[in-house]
């Protein structure tokens, strides 16, 4: 561990020693991916100042999911901090089964972190996850590629402009295809990038009454046009592609466009892994005129579940994991760029992050997403590509898959959305809505 390191973080070691009289061991379940394993490694400075240890649960996304889930709906006590979603927090807060973190110390700085991700972890003004990286989607481009189609990508596109362009950069014989979006079937794959996409069409999950809304003509107009232009522009066999997929698409030069999470970015700039590293450009994701931006919003954030019988360590691990100070941890052993992004104001305030080239775009697409306000119509729930609902998860899975069916040709588009309504109304009226 390098010097610096450990002499920033001697005022939080200060906050934290004095949490809990004996030394105690947590238990966290966390996410396999690079931010996290990262943590995890990273972990021992915080063990060596608090004087506690940390017992890891390190998980694949959708055990992590599953295991969680059950572990606090039924009050299991297995984890002491778990890693969740912003789909999570709001549900499992207003249930009481996560610790309020309001009472964290001044030093944390709880008015630094940004508002959009804030908002999306509070419940009633209590905040009750810690945002551990937090993003939103843009429009990933090839400059190289938009140059030789004579045209220039505005800063705040339409979706019209985005399907044009996509034509126009679109060489299949050379294998280059102008857009690439997620079709495979999920609520955290096709359905998180459709459900931004349709808030701007105009289009909702539910009305003010919790009635489905799949037969509105703007679900229709943004169904279609998703499926139209994947046919024009879009590689073969979309509707297997999902996240990794599409980027592995990206990073080999086979997209022009991608539109996806902005966590990407540091991806598809690593001349390591990309070979499109030195020609790619960011810009918002596209709207239709009518306020809302095609965009999500997401934050991986550690939470404690009221179960817990050791909390105070809980927290104070949390504290130091999402602190400033871990951010600056981050920085000095692994470079600017891959700072966890996307929770504090500070880090966009820094000159040095300032210089990550995608960092502007990242928080500009942040903010542009409204948690509270998602949609052009009121509507009764709040999240941008979710409804923070518990039965959401289930039944977005299931209309995922008649989207994706319809992308591949194998049903039609009125008949996806037709069963989308159907099932959607069936599930609901199970869950006794309205409540």
């Amino acid at each position: 561990m390098k010097r610096f390191a450990n002499v920033l973080l001697c005022a939080s070691a200060l906050s934290m020693l004095g949490t809990a009289a004996l030394a105690e061991e947590i238990t966290i379940a966390t996410v396999n991916n690079g931010d996290m394993i990262r943590m995890q490694e990273l972990s021992s400075t915080w063990e060596e100042m608090s004087g506690h240890t940390i017992s890891w649960v390190v998980l694949e996304e959708n055990v992590l999911r599953q295991r969680v889930t059950t572990d606090i709906a039924t009050g299991g006590g297995q984890y002491d901090v778990m890693t969740i979603g912003t789909y999570e927090v709001p549900i499992w807060g207003k249930q009481g089964w996560l610790v309020s973190l309001n009472d964290l110390p001044a030093s944390y700085e709880i008015d630094d972190l940004l508002p959009a991700i804030r908002g999306g972890l509070t419940v009633d003004g209590e905040l009750y996850a810690a945002p551990f990286y937090g993003e939103s989607s843009m429009v990933m481009y090839r400059t190289d590629l938009m140059q030789k189609a004579g045209m220039t990508m505005p800063e705040a596109p339409t979706w019209s402009f985005i399907r044009e362009a996509a034509a126009a950069m679109t060489d299949k014989d050379a294998g280059i295809y102008g857009v690439c979006l997620r079709g495979k079937a999920g609520w955290g794959e096709n359905m998180a990038l459709l459900t931004a996409t349709a808030n701007s069409f105009g289009a909702k999950w539910f009305d003010m009454d919790w009635n489905a809304q799949f037969d509105s003509p703007q679900w229709k107009e943004a169904l279609t046009f998703y499926i139209e232009m994947m046919n024009e522009s879009g590689p073969p066999g979309a509707a297997n592609n999902g996240f990794n997929e599409n980027l592995a698409l990206f990073q080999t030069g086979k997209c022009g466009m991608w539109i996806d999470a902005t966590v990407a970015a540091s991806f598809v700039t690593n001349p390591t892994d990309s070979q499109v590293a030195d020609s790619v450009g960011f810009v918002l994701a596209p709207d239709n005129g009518l306020g809302k931006r095609g965009n999500w919003l997401w934050a991986w954030s550690l939470g404690i579940p009221a179960g817990t019988q050791k909390a105070e360590t809980a927290k104070a691990f949390v504290e130091w994991a999402t602190s400033k100070e871990y951010l600056a941890l981050v920085a000095e052993n692994e470079g600017w760029a891959n700072v966890p992004p996307g929770t504090r104001t500070s880090l966009y305030e820094n000159p040095e992050y300032a210089k990550v080239p995608f960092a502007k775009m990242t928080l500009d697409s942040i903010n542009a997403a409204d948690p509270q306000n998602p949609t052009v119509d009121k509507v009764p729930y709040v999240g941008v590509q979710f409804v923070a609902i518990p039965e959401f998860q289930g039944i977005a899975t299931a209309v995922g898959q008649q989207f994706s069916a319809a992308l591949a040709g194998t049903t039609s588009i009125d008949d996806a959305l037709a069963n989308a309504q159907a099932l959607t109304t069936r599930e609901m009226q199970k869950a006794g809505y309205p409540k």
